[in-house]
């Protein structure tokens, strides 16, 4: 039988990924607290022996607005709705600098991650780009993670894993990720209530089962075995689940959400099968206590299932590596 894998993933984005939904005045709170969150993060991925891959903005590489301006890709998409387009007026709010803008650029606590040598620094795309979302298309993808890959390599770094933005998972853009190196990424959770579909606009019920799954197994383990996984390149790591943060009015039931993600982290220690953790830095961005007590009970459940079945932390990376032999 195969060892389990405890894969984590965080999107790493700051407020590109939210500047359609939030203003600043709005989240800020959130974005500026990934500042002090991401610190103690990787010194507790440390201490419990955790491999995460940190999927990141490209925006996020760049120290200036000066900077990020004399980058842009060659082709960029055309939103029908110019809401999530960055590049239809967004830039003229950005700080000059990132001294000034904790915002949008981050080159700080992405050379922050590079110290910590286990980590993966893998690609949400240069842009937060939609690749569902009506007026874009397969060519300026590619563009956009060309670029990416651009910015990374004066980091010193090479992509070979993506997180598609907003999970929006296009079975299309595959191709043009295996051209580009990328060799593994992140679906989405086999349930139907996970299928992602274009906008931010869920149905009620879809929101409510899946809210209703943090605390109560509804849509199954979500665990995958290397067989389901290796079918083709770039190999689909799916999602397991979403580590939700921590809500005041909701802490009643943190002991269900608990026990919802270990006895998943448990069923694929004992079968050899992979489970994928997944959240976003700025979910950690207030309640830092709380959240960060959540997290570490189940990283001490991970060392656990690691003593008794030899569960194993992986990147993103480094699970396809194993999956594939190579």
């Amino acid at each position: 039988m195969s060892i389990g894998k405890f894969v984590v993933s965080l999107d790493f984005e700051l407020m590109w990924g939210m500047n359609d939904v939030k203003t600043v005045d709005q989240y800020g709170e959130n974005i500026r607290g990934v500042h002090q969150a991401m610190p103690r993060l990787l010194q507790l991925f440390e201490q419990y022996g955790i491999r995460a891959t940190f999927s990141t903005v490209g925006f996020l590489f760049f120290e200036s607005r000066q900077q990020l301006l004399l980058h842009l890709p060659t082709r960029l998409p055309e939103y029908t709705n110019p809401k999530l387009s960055p590049y239809t007026g967004y830039f003229d709010s950005l700080g000059e600098t990132y001294h000034q803008d904790p915002y949008h650029y981050a080159p700080q606590l992405i050379r922050l991650i590079q110290q910590y040598p286990q980590q993966e620094i893998g690609t949400h795309t240069f842009s937060h780009y939609y690749c569902l979302e009506e007026g874009q298309t397969k060519e300026d993808f590619r563009a956009d993670i060309i670029q990416a890959q651009k910015i990374a390599t004066e980091y010193g770094i090479s992509f070979t894993s993506l997180v598609f933005p907003r999970n929006q998972f296009n079975d299309d853009y595959l191709q043009v990720c295996k051209e580009l190196g990328i060799i593994c990424i992140r679906g989405n959770e086999t349930s139907w209530i996970y299928k992602t579909k274009k906008g931010t606009y869920q149905s009620f019920t879809k929101r409510g089962l899946k809210l209703l799954d943090t605390y109560v197994n509804i849509s199954g383990y979500n665990c995958y075995s290397n067989d389901q996984l290796k079918i083709r390149l770039p190999i689909n790591i799916p999602a397991s689940s979403f580590l939700r943060p921590y809500k005041k009015k909701l802490k009643l039931l943190d002991g269900l959400r608990l026990r919802r993600i270990k006895s998943a982290m448990t069923h694929a220690a004992a079968n050899g099968l992979t489970f994928h953790l997944w959240w976003h830095p700025h979910n950690f961005g207030v309640n830092h206590d709380e959240n960060f007590s959540i997290l570490e009970q189940l990283l001490k459940h991970f060392n656990e299932l690691h003593i008794k079945y030899n569960f194993e932390s992986h990147t993103m990376t480094s699970a396809a590596k194993q999956i594939l032999n190579i």
